[in-house]
């Protein structure tokens, strides 16, 4: 019998370990580090403490940011919940032709968000698909800025990431609704049972787990959303700048040869405080739904 020497597990998880701590830990690390000095891109920085997070929180643009980006969740949560899992119950009936429509509904995941948010960007525009067409079936009067006006240039956003994101979360409850046991729907079909009860009491509780899977990652990448809001804004954050998310608003002080990497490192450091939040209230909700 072959011998292993003790180091040899090490050695097939070294290039791994390497990966992970170069880029993931180390980077981590060197943020929390930078967020207690004033360091700039291509100069060291000295230690000013809290100072950084002062000024975040008298960061007026810091505020637009966070409403929005929490704004953008509040209303992707619920859609991206519910829509997927109603396709997913749609597509998951054996009928003719229901493969056509799976990929169908899959196609949008695959699409680059930069290339699609650039074709919604010429739909929405003034001049665009969607205002021309009203306009010629008298819907509307004059066109509406959806590009340009703050609320307006949110909710466009909000649809292309509900959009997009419609079919990913589709194939988690597909995967899902394969563990829900098909003698349980005829069971209480043989009880009565009709197709929203069946819903309501043997569906949702064998997807309960699903659910709050969905739940947490759309709350993650709602408030991380960068490109949806970039593209369509044309990397203005909007009228004034306000249509910024925290993402945006980091990117914007890091970048370029005066970057205040010391800001930026303290608001992605609240924004990883603020994504934990949502994250605990879901787990700390199903708990007490046990």
């Amino acid at each position: 019998m072959t011998h292993r020497r003790w180091f040899t597990p090490w050695l097939l998880i070294a290039p791994a370990l390497v990966w992970l701590l170069v880029f993931t830990v180390w980077p981590s690390v060197n943020t929390v580090i930078l967020s207690f000095t004033n360091a700039r891109p291509l100069g060291g920085g000295h230690f000013v403490g809290l100072e950084n997070f002062h000024r975040a929180l008298i960061d007026e643009q810091l505020g637009d940011a966070l409403l929005n980006s929490v704004i953008y969740m509040l209303v992707c949560l619920p859609l991206l919940t519910v829509l997927p899992l109603l396709m997913a119950l749609l597509v998951h009936k054996r009928l003719p032709g229901i493969t056509f429509f799976r990929t169908a509904f899959y196609t949008p995941v695959i699409a680059s968000a930069v290339v699609v948010a650039l074709v919604w960007g010429w739909v929405l525009d003034e001049r665009g698909l969607v205002n021309g067409l009203a306009q010629r079936l008298g819907v509307l009067g004059h066109a509406l800025p959806f590009l340009t006006d703050r609320w307006l240039l949110l909710l466009s956003a909000i649809s292309l990431t509900v959009w997009k994101g419609l079919g990913y979360y589709m194939i988690i409850y597909l995967s899902a609704l394969g563990n829900v046991g098909r003698e349980l729907h005829e069971a209480a079909a043989v009880d009565g049972a009709g197709t929203f009860r069946r819903f309501l009491h043997v569906t949702l509780p064998g997807v309960r787990n699903t659910m709050l899977l969905v739940a947490v990652l759309i709350s993650v990448s709602a408030l991380r959303v960068f490109s949806e809001l970039y593209v369509l804004s044309d990397g203005t954050g909007g009228p004034g700048g306000r249509d910024m998310s925290v993402v945006m608003l980091i990117q914007m002080y890091s970048r370029g040869f005066t970057g205040h990497l010391g800001y930026a490192s303290a608001l992605s450091l609240l924004l990883f405080v603020i994504t934990v939040g949502p994250l605990l209230l879901l787990l700390r909700l199903d708990r007490k739904a046990v």
